[in-house]
């Protein structure tokens, strides 16, 4: 049968048209589909430059000054004994020695953002002792007043090699920058990083004064235990409240009057050498090791003030009258060599009386002997007026 060709037009027509509505359809798709794409494409880059503006270009730590070393000489940067020592002393105290405790490094950015990549030796932690305290790192700013400012601290992972951008949206004028380094571990290496075109060096201002440091031997409440956060152990509390460099050479458990130790404080020429180690001994090891170690300080540098510090009143002596007994036989040893050093013509050796160090209402620790922040804070109180009495300048 024939289609009369009026009919075959119109279904002519219609194929034409419903081709047409396809093809715009695809086109407008096929645009649809261009401008998704654009737009992604657009939204990656986007991110790609504020990702690139974000990034972070680090420094080695070593180029910058790095204060409070023990050993100014030696072979590595992040270490508080020299290399003579290890295999001579003992070695708990050598491990120790490699403690970062009471270093900082001192720099001067006009950076936005601060972060840092740093590797300690070990993933080191005890149960009364945060992490950011054993491992971590602070950051202090200097005000125009001279006075120090904490920013942020920046907290370990679990690894050996850590990574933290300590501080964002800074004003991007230039400041004075102090990184305290970890209070209970080794530090193998640390970088500092800021963005890209911002820059970063060696600090304009000479603080904390570097001449004339303040020396503090000790135990692990010396060394920072157990502080929060590095910028909170006593040495550095006081470093910033006199501005001057704090040498803190605190040995967890291992404050016993080894002479080597005092061989390293002797090659300070200190304003001031403070001998705080009670806690870590016993009446007969003060009087077999105290008077030697005096000596040494004593022969190498005649008129430096010596500051003989008792052990403090821990909070369990109000109920524990053994350990009261112990801590009162203690500091009767060491008064009775302070009188002997006094009598024997030494005018610049002090006794430092430990009543009410960290206050008299028990609290102040976190076990009964190692300081809080809070006990930290008050032992700086205490201590700070005492040093500046006797300080040589």
């Amino acid at each position: 049968m024939a289609f009369p060709f009026s009919v075959l037009a119109i279904i002519v027509m219609q194929k034409y048209t419903l081709l047409r509505e396809n093809a715009y359809l695809c086109a407008v798709n096929l645009k649809i589909n261009t401008m998704k794409r654009l737009f992604m494409l657009l939204s990656l880059f986007l991110a790609l430059c504020a990702t690139a503006m974000a990034q972070l270009h680090y420094h080695e730590a070593t180029q910058f000054k790095v204060i409070g070393r023990p050993v100014p000489d030696a072979s590595r940067v992040y270490t508080r004994l020299p290399d003579s020592l290890k295999g001579k002393v003992r070695d708990a105290l050598w491990n120790l020695g490699q403690n970062t405790a009471g270093m900082a490094v001192r720099f001067c950015s006009n950076a936005r953002q601060i972060g840092v990549r740093w590797k300690n030796h070990s993933v080191f932690n005890m149960n009364h002792m945060t992490a950011t305290g054993i491992r971590g790192l602070d950051l202090y700013c200097l005000q125009d007043d001279g006075q120090w400012v904490f920013v942020n601290s920046a907290r370990p992972g679990g690894r050996l090699a850590n990574k933290s951008k300590i501080i964002d949206n800074l004003d991007g004028r230039e400041h004075e920058y102090m990184l305290y380094l970890p209070l209970y571990e080794d530090i193998d290496s640390l970088e500092i990083g800021v963005e890209e075109g911002t820059g970063i060096g060696n600090p304009r201002m000479a603080l904390p004064v570097e001449s004339k440091p303040v020396v503090w031997y000790g135990t692990s409440i010396t060394q920072g235990g157990c502080a929060s956060r590095p910028g909170m152990a006593a040495t550095n509390i006081v470093e910033r409240r006199l501005n001057r460099v704090v040498v803190n050479l605190g040995f967890s458990g291992n404050g016993k009057l080894d002479p080597e130790v005092a061989e390293v404080m002797a090659k300070h020429d200190a304003g001031l050498y403070i001998m705080d180690m009670l806690p870590n001994c016993t009446s007969d090891l003060i009087n077999e090791k105290i008077e030697r170690f005096y000596t040494i300080l004593r022969k190498a540098h005649p008129d430096t003030p010596i500051l003989l510090v008792e052990n403090p009143i821990f909070p369990p002596t109000r109920f524990d009258s053994e350990m009261r007994k112990e801590i009162e036989e203690k500091n009767a040893t060491l008064a009775k060599f302070y009188k002997k050093f006094r009598a024997a013509g030494d005018k610049n050796v002090f006794f430092v009386s430990s009543a009410g160090m960290i206050g008299t209402d028990n609290e102040g620790t976190v076990d009964g002997i190692h300081f809080t922040d809070l006990g930290f804070e008050r032992c700086a109180d205490y201590m700070t007026p005492i040093i500046k009495r006797y300080l040589k300048e």
